[in-house]
């Protein structure tokens, strides 16, 4: 077998490509992973999931040793903060899991090329190196996984000094004196909540009426009242219509959707956190004839196929939630397929979730989703603020809310707000796939003093039976 000849040629390296990669390997496949950022990871490892938590963290720990540790008998004195040594912590974590990769492709046997990916043909791909050199590729199939990039709004010129998108908001020198965020999603908010900890006058700009818009109506609701209490600034059903950026920072025009009512922000720096396209430019794609729909995604059948036969495509350029974790979901199953295994995504069991305080996760229907179809459903409810571990970490803000068939008492929909949200989701999106009852739950039994008991008393709450409310 020639050395360039593969039965599998990926184009990405980031979460749903260098997963699709390993698992084929694992599978026998002789798989190439091309990558042109030079190290692998791509957004989510590099510029996105990690290196924002990473920051989190280390903001949750500042405002903590601020505000929170009195309250435990700790007494720190007057704190300072090295934005430098944080965002060199950031770095290294960054850079840790980075290699951690490179040593599965090595440990897998799969050969990993740093450089550009252009399919020239169905079945060949021509590697642009970082060295400059070209290597031409041959495989069986193609896994195109090169996810996304960031969207911007008309008038909004990302120049990553004042006016940033989500990967210049990760790496400031400096705390902004003031920061403006367009768009009150997920990056918005937890970008949004690193920076305010840490002292900077936050302002989001949501062009709907609602923060976090999709989610369920529970969790927007106590969303807004939170970040309202923690100090950040609401402007809802509000947009943007001009940016105008000088040495002294930047001054937004807005104007209300409602009733076009025009004022001015002036804003240190501004953050674009509108969502993201997803990324097919410099691919060929087009001279190979594979086939986009109207809004620019690949266009696949079940099995993550294109309209070109050996062709395929995973992750957030196929569209659906822009989630990591759904990309590897689906990375894993094209390459069981491509392997003769029955690969399959259960897309009613994909998590979201939101690393602000409080978390916020949820997986499933919504209430707003439920009625609208018509569904007949159960809600249980049960708030932190009487589970016994949530009182001892003094983290009693948010509930959990199970939504079950109000027939089957089969789990439909499950949404947390609180503390360690974005752990416990994992046991709810377990029960959608097993398709388990809020009973299964309720009749679990959970360890006491913990924040898992929430979860079993909103299960029983489906049925008005929760013992501590």
């Amino acid at each position: 077998m020639s050395e360039n000849r593969f039965d599998l040629i990926v184009i990405g390296g980031g979460p749903g490509g260098y997963v699709a990669a390993i698992r084929a390997a694992q599978l026998g496949l002789r798989v190439a992973c091309i990558d042109k950022r030079g190290v692998p990871g791509g957004t989510c490892l590099n510029v996105g999931c990690i290196p924002s938590k990473a920051l989190l963290q280390s903001s949750h720990h500042y405002e903590h040793a601020a505000e929170e540790f009195a309250k435990h008998g700790i007494q720190t004195g007057s704190l300072d903060m090295d934005t430098a040594a944080m965002m060199a912590r950031k770095d290294k974590v960054v850079m840790d899991l980075t290699k951690g990769i490179e040593f599965l492709f090595n440990k897998n046997g799969v050969a990993y090329f740093k450089g550009a990916g252009e399919l020239i043909a169905p079945d060949q791909v021509m590697v642009t190196l970082l060295e400059g050199d070209e290597q031409l590729l041959t495989g069986s199939n193609v896994l195109i996984a090169t996810g996304s990039d960031v969207a911007t709004l008309p008038g909004l010129e990302i120049d990553e000094q004042r006016i940033v998108s989500s990967t210049g908001a990760l790496s400031l020198d400096r705390v902004p004196t003031s920061l403006a965020v367009i768009g009150g999603g997920v990056i918005g908010l937890e970008l949004g909540s690193v920076w305010r900890r840490l002292g900077a006058d936050v302002t989001v700009v949501e062009f709907l009426d609602t923060l976090l818009p999709g989610m369920d109506q529970d969790i927007r609701k106590q969303m807004q009242r939170s970040m309202k209490k923690q100090g950040m600034k609401l402007k809802l059903s509000t947009k943007v219509t001009a940016a105008v950026a000088n040495a002294d920072g930047v001054q937004l025009t807005l104007e209300s959707v409602e009733t076009g009512a025009v004022e001015t922000l002036l804003a240190d720096i501004v953050l674009v956190a509108v969502g993201r396209r997803p990324y097919t430019s410099g691919l060929g794609l087009q001279q190979v004839g594979v086939a986009l729909d109207k809004h620019g995604f690949i266009d696949v059948d079940e099995h993550f196929k294109t309209n070109i036969n050996g062709i395929y495509a995973v992750g957030d350029v196929i569209g659906g939630a822009m989630l990591a974790h759904k990309a590897e979901e689906e990375g894993v199953a094209l390459a069981e397929h491509l392997a003769g295994k029955p690969g399959h995504v259960n897309y009613a069991a994909i998590p979201g979730i939101v690393y602000t305080s409080p978390e916020v996760a949820s997986v499933g229907r919504t209430e707003d989703g439920l009625k609208q179809d018509g569904v007949a459903y159960n809600a249980g409810k049960f708030p932190f603020s009487a589970n016994a571990r949530a009182r001892c970490n003094g983290e009693t803000e948010g509930f959990v809310k199970i939504l079950a068939d109000a027939t089957s008492d089969r789990v439909l929909g499950v949404h947390i707000v609180g503390p360690n949200a974005g752990d416990l989701i994992a046991e709810a999106v377990m029960a959608i796939e097993v398709g388990a009852s809020a009973e299964d739950i309720a009749r679990t039994c959970h360890a006491h003093p913990s924040m898992g008991e929430a979860l079993k008393e909103a299960a029983m709450a489906v049925d008005g039976r929760a013992i501590h409310i």
